[in-house]
This record gives structure tokens, sequence and C-alpha cells, in this order.
């Protein structure tokens, strides 16, 4: 699950997981203490920030066992590029969320989590759009869950079949 923060990646990851049998790795939780940190102030992350990020989350894709449902923004082409790098057959679903809704939903959830609202314009300024990119499903983040579900088992499905 990929897009910028409060587009519904975890609470889809969740979902999906469980509908599919699959191990769920919360991206989140692969952060270092000062990239933490630095999101909680409102500071954006570098790419060498993510790079560590990223070299972990690659390692997971590569430890467990398949189907995994994992989370990760993954908001440049050569950052998903990287994950694919480890484990072939790599498939992102993009839930897609303009600015307003994408802010409302982080700032309903700043007693709970770390990431400061101040961000999501830089996400949104980050994102390169993963569309026409092979193995890529885009969803309207907005839609009602049960939906989404549907939508992403429909399309693995779909997937598998190839």
């Amino acid at each position: 699950m990929m897009g910028v923060a409060g587009c519904g990646k975890s609470t889809l990851a969740v979902a999906v997981a469980r509908a599919q049998g699959a191990t769920l790795v919360e991206g989140d939780a692969h952060h270092c203490k000062a990239s933490l940190d630095k999101m909680s102030n409102g500071i954006a992350l570098t790419d060498a920030d993510r790079a560590v990020w990223l070299e972990r989350l690659a390692g997971e894709l590569r430890e467990h066992p398949q189907p995994i449902v994992l989370t990760c923004s993954a908001l440049r082409r050569t950052y998903r590029d990287r994950l694919r790098e480890a484990s072939d057959g790599l498939r992102f679903v993009f839930l897609d969320i303009d600015r307003e809704p994408a802010m409302k939903r982080v700032v309903a959830r700043a007693a709970t989590h770390f990431f400061s609202a101040s961000l999501v314009d830089s996400q949104i300024a980050t994102l390169e759009s993963p569309v026409g990119e092979p193995h890529v499903l885009r969803v309207d983040a907005t839609a009602p869950l049960a939906q989404l579900e549907q939508e992403v088992a429909a399309w693995l499905h779909q997937e598998d079949a190839r």
C-alpha cells in the first residue's frame, strides 16, 4: 500500500492482509528514531533518511514468506524500484488522495500519530505518480473501505491469473 500521509495505507493494509491471509508489515514501524523525531517536528525526510528505511523494508520483503502486505509511502519511482529489487512481482496499490482530505485525516489523528500535518504538502510535492508503472493499481483513497478491499482483491486475483 503506498501513497502520501493520510491516504489510508494502514487501514486498507490491515483489511487486505486479514482477507488475504497475508503477513502485515507496517512501514512506519521501521523508521529510525531520528527520522521519527524529524517528522514529529515537521522536518521532511531526505533521500538519505529514506534510504535506511527503504533498506529495512526491502529486508522485510526478502525475509517474509509470501503473501505479505507492506505499507510504505514509496513516493518516488526510485523508492519503488528499490523495493521491487527485493521482491520479484511486487505490486503496489496506490491510494490516490487530494491535499484537503489527506490534511483532514492527518490533523484528525494528530493526538495518536507521530506525523506532523505540516508535512502533507511536502509529501504531495515529492510524490511521483506510479500510474503507468507495471503492477500498480490506483484506487480512490476516499472510497469506502469495503469498496477498496473489493477492488484490491479483484485486482490481486487478476494479477495472479497472469
